[in-house]
C-alpha cells in the first residue's frame, strides 16, 4: 500500500473516532454510554500496555507517544511485528476473534491514550456503519502489512530487509525536526525485526553509515539517500 493510502485511512479513522463525530452520529443514549465508559491512561517508556495471552478489557487508541507489538518465539527470543504510533488503535483484533491476546504490547515512549471497555467498542460497531466501515479499512491495510512481513523475511536478504525497515520506519512514524526517525531502537531491537542476530545488525548499519546511506547518532538513525537506499531494499512507496 502506497504512502498515501496509508494516510487516507488514518484521516478517515481519525475523523470518524472522536467525541464530536460520535455525538453527531449517535444517539443521546448511545453517546452517554461511550462518553462515559472511556478512560484516559498514561504508560511510561517500557511499560507493558497488555501482555501475550491477557485476556482483552478494551481497546486503546493511542493520543501521543509509540509502542510496540512484539511475539515471544520458542527460545524466549522477542520478535517485534509492527509499531504503534499517535492515532492508531490496538487490542481490537483479539477482542472481535474472541480470543486472549497474541501479542505483547510495551511502550516504546511515554505515552497518553483512551481506552475503551469491549462491551462499549462492540456496541458501537453493532449502531455505527461509518465505524464499522473504517475498522473494516484498517484492518485490510493491517492484513495487507502482514503479508508484506512474510515476503519480506521470507524472500530478502537481511541487508535488503534492514534497508526496507529503515524506509518504513521512516515513513510511519516520521522524523524529528533534525530529520532522525521519531523512535530510539536498540540493535537487539532492529535485529528482532530484520530476523537477524544482533551483531549482524550492529555490522550492518555500520556497513550503512560507512556508505553514507545513514547518520547514526546513538540510537537515532537519519536516512541521507533514501533512492539509493529505497533501490537497496527494492521498495515502492
Amino acid at each position: 500500500m502506497s504512502q498515501e493510502q496509508q494516510v487516507v485511512i488514518e484521516e478517515r479513522f481519525a475523523k470518524v473516532f472522536n467525541d464530536q463525530s460520535f455525538k453527531e452520529r449517535l444517539s443521546e443514549k448511545d453517546y452517554e454510554k461511550y462518553f462515559n465508559a472511556k478512560k484516559k491512561f498514561t504508560f511510561q517508556k517500557h511499560d507493558i500496555i497488555f501482555e501475550d495471552g491477557e485476556i482483552p478489557k478494551g481497546i486503546y487508541v493511542i493520543e501521543s507517544g509509540a509502542a510496540k507489538l512484539s511475539k515471544s518465539g520458542a527460545f524466549g527470543k522477542d520478535q517485534i511485528l509492527r509499531f504503534i504510533k499517535e492515532g492508531d488503535l490496538i487490542g481490537y483484533r483479539a477482542l472481535l476473534c474472541g480470543e486472549n491476546f497474541q501479542a505483547k504490547a510495551e511502550a516504546m515512549t511515554d505515552i497518553e491514550c483512551t481506552f475503551l471497555p469491549s462491551d462499549i467498542f462492540m456496541h458501537l460497531l453493532e449502531v455505527d456503519s461509518q465505524l464499522s466501515f473504517v475498522m473494516l479499512q484498517k484492518i485490510s491495510y493491517e492484513l495487507g502489512e502482514s503479508s508484506n512481513t512474510i515476503t519480506f523475511l521470507a524472500q530478502k536478504t537481511v541487508r535488503e530487509r534492514l534497508a526496507e525497515i529503515l524506509i518504513l520506519l521512516e515513513q510511519k512514524l516520521g522524523t524529528d525536526p533534525e530529520g532522525f526517525i521519531k523512535i530510539s531502537l536498540t540493535r537487539e531491537e532492529i535485529a528482532n525485526i530484520i530476523g537477524t542476530a544482533t551483531e549482524s545488525a550492529i555490522r550492518l548499519i555500520s556497513e550503512f553509515k560507512g556508505d553514507q546511506l545513514i547518520e547514526v547518532d546513538g540510537r537515532n538513525i537519519k536516512i541521507l539517500n533514501h533512492d539509493k537506499l529505497m533501490k537497496l531494499g527494492h521498495v515502492v512507496l
